[in-house]
């Protein structure tokens, strides 16, 4: 099957989510600077959502870039992927509304957590459906990145009940790790024929 189609729908829905969080954002009573002040916890935890979502839609839209084609098992991971993402706007409001209380904080990370499962999944898809000598399944490797990220999801998740702040800090960190698109990718495809 073409991946046209999905590529598109994925870049559909990311679209929407992101939406559906500015859309969180309440305009403040007043004029002044400090009316915003309120809206600090929901701005913080915005701009890590935005983050995390423009992460994955770039290295979705790199990963894709190395597939040819697409099937019926990769429909169904980009879906769970999808569907993961898609609870990024209520968890990141749950958040920013209670200020970085502990249970917000840490649904927040296990969303964080399913969807970089989810990612991994559709990566592994993705290369069952290419062939383990595929040029996707050379750039993706080992994916060290992704596993670490997925424990450091998982300690912010535990450490959330005991300190919400580094928790945060955690979440923070695992985006500032995946600012820079995964290169492996482009590198990759530049050297294959």
């Amino acid at each position: 099957m073409n991946k046209g189609r999905l590529e598109a729908f994925s870049d559909g829905v990311i679209a929407i989510i992101i939406t559906i969080m500015v859309l969180e954002l309440t305009v403040p009573h007043g004029e002044s600077l400090a009316s915003l002040a309120p809206l600090g916890p929901k701005i913080i935890s915005y701009v890590l959502s935005f983050v995390f979502l423009g992460i994955y839609w770039n290295n979705h839209h790199h990963m894709l870039q190395a597939a040819r084609q697409v099937n019926g098992a990769v429909l169904w991971a980009n879906l769970h992927l999808l569907f993961w993402l898609s609870l990024v706007p209520f968890t990141t409001a749950w958040m920013g509304e209670n200020h970085f209380a502990a249970r917000p904080v840490a649904l927040y990370g296990f969303v964080l957590l399913m969807s970089g499962n989810a990612y991994y999944i559709l990566s592994r898809a993705l290369i069952r459906h290419h062939g383990q000598d595929s040029a996707l399944a050379k750039a993706l490797g080992n994916d060290f990145k992704g596993r670490i990220s997925i424990g450091l999801y998982v300690a912010a998740i535990v450490l959330s009940f005991a300190n919400r702040w580094i928790a945060v800090g955690i979440y923070f960190l695992v985006a500032a790790m995946w600012l820079i698109p995964d290169r492996r990718i482009e590198k990759t495809l530049s050297e294959s024929p």
